[in-house]
């Protein structure tokens, strides 16, 4: 993940778009697309006319026998907190960032595309993980253990 060797304990799964973006025909290519970087791979903020403002955010999950699988998705955020996250993602107040949105992209195996979500900054040297939510299903997502079988299972080979 992000050019880094993965600790073999800790798989991690990255979604290129956020599942909007991925609905529409141009996907990230229309007219107005704005990206905090050259593509969507290497990008932490995305903006697409008529479908959205993003953040890439990090969804934690422990897994049974130690395991833990990382997400890397995408927030769905207001565009006023795009633009106040831009404006203090790479000075010295970032880690200070804290934003409420909805997941971007639907989880395996549980989906919760739209769920709401806090994300905060644990690491100034990377990007926000979620850290609560009102949803229950995705509040549990946060703070339970998995069976390694059925989350591996459902995400594949991503």
């Amino acid at each position: 993940m992000c050019g880094r060797a993965q600790h073999p304990r800790d798989r991690h799964v990255r979604f290129t778009l956020p599942d909007p973006v991925l609905d529409t025909a141009d996907q990230c290519h229309a007219r107005g697309v704005w990206m905090s970087h050259d593509d969507p791979s290497s990008s932490v903020m995305i903006q697409v006319p008529g479908v959205g403002a993003f953040i890439r955010a990090l969804l934690p999950v422990a897994l049974s026998g130690g395991f833990t699988v990382t997400f890397g998705l995408w927030l769905a955020v207001h565009p006023d907190e795009l633009r106040r996250a831009f404006a203090i993602w790479w000075e010295p107040e970032y880690p200070t960032l804290a934003l409420d949105g909805r997941l971007a992209n639907a989880v395996p195996p549980w989906g919760l595309l739209a769920a709401p979500v806090r994300v905060v900054v644990r690491d100034p040297n990377q990007t926000p993980y979620c850290d609560s939510s009102i949803d229950e299903r995705l509040a549990a997502v946060l703070t339970n253990e998995w069976p390694h079988d059925l989350v591996l299972d459902a995400i594949g080979d991503r």
